[in-house]
């Protein structure tokens, strides 16, 4: 797992796996965990795409520089691994966070983006309140004591009942977070607005939804998908973190979205 430097010298931490010839597909996780959220995914993605999966600055074995961040640094973040892989396009598939992020690109590095994948994601939060509670919460308290509280929002009961192991795997991930990284990232959420960037999009989109997720609604994902024109919408039965919920309704989606 090579680490790449950004163009202000954070070190970001990067694995590849697929044929180098093949088309690139880069993924990008939610806030509080790292590239290994994607690794239900992985096996079958690799046969068909060069994948490319990191750790956001703040989060994993990447870098955790001074924060605020915003969303344009974690675009760049992305610029600068594709160049240092030679990458000169890619398809992209990014999940709450990671959508957010693939927006910025879309609007503002479009002749880098083939196809996007935009998965249980926002575009504004008007009302910046709950954001700036949870960032105090979490540095009077730490991760530890929101953890179970976001895994339930993270995934339905019947799910959190019946995969405790998929579940704490999650859950570990949010608790190995560093506090400064979690928190730099969840401004960069909290003071994004892609109301007027997001209908520049013009790369062939995928906007993803959970039909039971309370952390981004579907009808924000909607309203997405009205914003872009030509896009699609798939609705899974998940909460927040479809991917993991319904790991193969999920990789079967992107998979079709991307091959055809």
């Amino acid at each position: 797992m090579p680490l790449i430097q950004a163009d202000d010298g954070c070190p970001i931490n990067v694995e590849v796996e697929g044929a180098a010839t093949a088309p690139a597909l880069i993924l990008s996780n939610s806030l509080g965990t790292d590239l290994h959220m994607w690794d239900e995914q992985a096996k079958t993605w690799a046969q068909h795409f060069r994948l490319i999966r990191y750790d956001r600055r703040g989060h994993g074995k990447s870098g955790v520089p001074k924060g605020p961040y915003t969303m344009d640094r974690l675009g760049r973040d992305v610029i600068a691994i594709a160049d240092n892989l030679g990458v000169k396009t890619f398809n992209w598939c990014g999940l709450s966070m990671g959508g957010m992020v693939g927006q910025w690109l879309g609007a503002n590095a479009p002749d880098r983006v083939e196809k996007l994948v935009l998965s249980n994601t926002h575009y504004h939060y008007t009302d910046k309140q709950p954001w700036n509670d949870r960032i105090k919460f979490v540095q009077d308290k730490g991760l530890g004591a929101i953890a179970d509280t976001m895994m339930e929002r993270w995934f339905t009961k019947p799910f959190r009942d019946s995969s405790p192991a998929s579940t704490n795997l999650i859950k570990t991930m949010f608790l190995d977070t560093k506090v400064d990284g979690f928190i730099a990232c969840s401004e960069a959420v909290r003071d994004m607005d892609f109301r007027q960037s997001t209908p520049r999009i013009t790369a062939p989109t995928l906007v993803i939804v959970g039909a039971k997720d309370p952390a981004t609604l579907p009808e924000w994902g909607a309203d997405i998908q009205k914003m872009i024109k030509g896009a699609k919408l798939v609705s899974l039965e998940a909460a927040h973190i479809s991917n993991v919920e319904q790991p193969k309704a999920y990789t079967d989606a992107v998979l079709n979205f991307l091959k055809h």
